[in-house]
């Protein structure tokens, strides 16, 4: 069987969508340095942009793993669920988990964010009045991760319905 973009439901289309922002957010502002005096602002703004808007390719594991997984995973359902015996055998809880794991994994980043930088660096940025806040791409990531994870949750329910009504008939 040949690969038909009729095949592919709109929660399929979805997760592959959700899969592709989440990894285009990878390389926007993922982590931000802002402090709250003037002078140390200022200071921040002269320090090259790489060392105050760090991406998540550079943070960490929890950062870009959770996005590559999104996508992996939304590649996965439009590929192979075209089959019925894919999507029967497992395929949406499939997606469901991976999104689950997805999201659990940037909102631990999220927890972890100021251990990108070593305990000597964090005391240097407290004293200092620097706070380190989630960039413009964290929020885009776990947003497309939410739409992510209910769309395979949606998925998961109708697959759950269409096998209910086979069933009583």
């Amino acid at each position: 069987m040949r690969f038909s973009p009729k095949l592919v439901s709109w929660r399929e289309w979805t997760g592959l969508g959700a899969g592709i922002v989440a990894v285009a957010a990878l390389f926007l502002p993922w982590t931000n340095l802002s402090a709250t005096r003037q002078d140390v602002e200022e200071a921040l703004r002269e320090l090259p942009a790489g060392d105050v808007a760090r991406n998540a390719w550079t943070t960490g594991f929890l950062e870009w793993f959770g996005p590559v997984l999104l996508l992996l995973a939304g590649i996965a359902v439009v590929l192979v669920g075209q089959y019925r015996t894919a999507r029967v055998g497992g395929l949406p809880q499939l997606w469901l988990i991976a999104s689950a794991v997805a999201v659990l994994l940037m909102i631990f980043g999220w927890f972890a964010i100021d251990h990108e930088f070593s305990p000597d660096t964090r005391s240097l940025l407290a004293d200092g009045g620097i706070g380190i806040y989630g960039g413009i791409g964290r929020y885009l990531g776990l947003a497309a991760g939410g739409v992510s994870l209910t769309a395979a949750v949606l998925d998961a329910r109708s697959l759950r319905r269409r096998g209910m009504r086979k069933a009583r008939y």
